[in-house]
């Protein structure tokens, strides 16, 4: 099954080395698209050479990559579909299954979470004239959670759920500004046309994505991962997106934090405001 061979990329994760762990990223990040690389492909995808990938797959415990990749695929011929979900599952079974993936996308997420790469991406933001958050489809629900979050702190942030606004604004960003971009893939094509117009102006980026070898975190100055085993495409990568949206919540919390009293003015007046609109008991 594909969870074996995902289990024993993190079981023996802490023992590899630097060109390694890019393979492993790259596959933990999806592996219902990993399982169809040959393995010239895994190797530009996670940027080592092919024989980099056949010393890793020996090094996890299998014979060759052949093997290595049907183990990945072997899922794709189960009786399954949403994942882990199979069509003899009760309703208790679903739910089980469902809250199981997304805490074991929080607790992976966490454990391969860089508290140094974090520190930076929340000085970024604090430091920041404008902040905009750019995501498209299920990434956009991530953008408009961090809009409504950072709307509480101090700094003038910037969100809009259509495409064409989107690169607009990232037109008129500056080296001042920073954007934040979201893509469970990081190979949308219309999200990496606004990453690049960002980069065009200098504007420092932290993308938010499953994939640690993308095209978007290549392009990003500071790139945070969320993985999750179940990642997969038919389900709308439900567990990957919990984790980006606890992400996207954690630098909130930190910024917030960071920017003391101006944060708690604004948190205040908010409150104030809102309030008032609620009916009175």
């Amino acid at each position: 099954m594909a969870q074996t061979a995902i289990s024993s990329i993190k079981s023996n994760y802490d023992n590899l080395n630097n060109t390694e762990k890019r393979i492993a990223d790259t596959i933990i990040a999806n592996p219902t698209i990993a399982h169809d690389f040959t393995i010239q492909e895994l190797a530009v995808a996670s940027n080592v050479s092919s024989a980099s990938v056949s010393r890793f797959v020996k090094h996890i415990g299998w014979d060759s990559y052949r093997d290595f990749s049907v183990a990945l695929a072997s899922h794709e011929d189960s009786n399954v579909f949403f994942g882990e979900i199979a069509e003899t599952d009760s309703t208790k079974d679903i739910i089980q299954k469902v809250f199981s993936g997304a805490t074991n996308a929080l607790t992976t997420t966490l454990e391969m979470l860089d508290t140094t790469t974090f520190t930076a991406a929340v000085d970024l933001i604090c430091n920041a004239k404008t902040v905009g958050l750019f995501g498209i489809g299920g990434s956009s629900l991530v953008a408009f959670n961090g809009y409504h979050k950072l709307l509480r702190t101090s700094i003038n942030v910037q969100q809009h759920p259509d495409y064409d606004i989107q690169l607009m604004q990232a037109v008129r960003m500056t080296k001042q500004d920073v954007g934040i971009v979201i893509s469970h893939s990081g190979r949308n094509h219309d999200t990496l046309t606004i990453a690049e117009k960002l980069k065009e102006n200098n504007v420092k980026t932290i993308a938010i994505t499953s994939f640690a070898q993308s095209p978007l975190a290549k392009l990003a100055d500071i790139s945070l991962v969320s993985i999750a085993e179940e990642v997969n495409f038919r389900a709308e990568s439900m567990s990957s997106l919990i984790a980006q949206l606890t992400i996207m919540d954690s630098l909130f919390t930190a910024v917030g934090f960071q920017l003391g009293s101006k944060t708690q003015v604004v948190v205040d007046n908010i409150r104030n405001a809102i309030e008032k609109t609620r009916v009175s008991k």
